[in-house]
């Protein structure tokens, strides 16, 4: 079974067409799913939901008098949709703000869009340079803290495939505060020595052939190091 990431599925629903709530026939917005699990607490089975946020949608302003009369609750209903689906249900909130903190806005869309298209941008450049053997530019993405972390982790694993072992000390002297990003650097390093039957001298970190017995950079030796 194959298993979304939320970025892979807030991508889908920014290319779907946003439904019209049934309530009020405004357009609904996104809605991302707070951590905190609603009502039966076995959450939504999604990260995200469509949402009618309009304060004048009969559903909203007639669910303050119905939650009181029959639950004796200061509470209303928004309407929800769950995306790619024509299935619609009710969210209870508890204040006029209810639902909208989780809502994601026209600014938060360009963002992401705009992080969308530096991803694409960046695995269009990668595919370039894994075509032309350019270590160096894929170094550089890899490097360059202001691409996207799925386009430096594409990075990483590239490196390992078409380095050179002048790109291991610049590996090794990169450090990430994304621990992902960290361990795919490692696993390079190691795959570009397997590529080049190489290792690193325990002593002094010079680069020596997979069976050197003795450093010939600082003459230790290193059988069985």
């Amino acid at each position: 079974m194959t298993f979304e990431t939320k970025e892979e599925v807030f991508e889908k629903i920014m290319d779907m067409e946003k439904p019209a709530c049934p309530h009020c026939s405004a357009v609904m917005s996104i809605w991302e799913v707070p951590p905190i699990n609603i009502g039966d607490g076995l959450g939504w089975g999604t990260p995200y939901l469509f949402m009618c946020v309009n304060d004048e949608c009969p559903l909203y302003t007639r669910g303050w008098d119905s939650m009181m009369e029959n639950y004796a609750q200061r509470a209303s209903y928004r309407c929800i949709n769950f995306p790619g689906t024509d299935q619609f249900e009710l969210i209870p909130v508890f204040s006029p703000l209810g639902g909208k903190g989780q809502v994601i806005d026209d600014e938060t869309m360009a963002a992401e869009e705009a992080l969308k298209q530096n991803i694409k941008r960046g695995f269009s450049i990668l595919a370039d340079c894994y075509v032309n053997q350019d270590s160096v530019t894929v170094l550089n993405l890899l490097t360059d803290s202001s691409e996207p972390v799925r386009v430096r982790l594409k990075a990483a694993e590239m490196i390992g495939d078409i380095g050179e072992l002048e790109a291991i000390d610049p590996l090794r002297s990169l450090k990430f505060g994304n621990q992902r990003l960290q361990e795919a650097v490692s696993a390079a390093i190691s795959k570009i020595h397997e590529r080049f039957f190489t290792r690193e001298c325990p002593f002094c970190a010079e680069i020596i052939k997979r069976r050197a017995t003795l450093c010939k950079h600082c003459s230790r030796e290193v059988a069985g190091q």
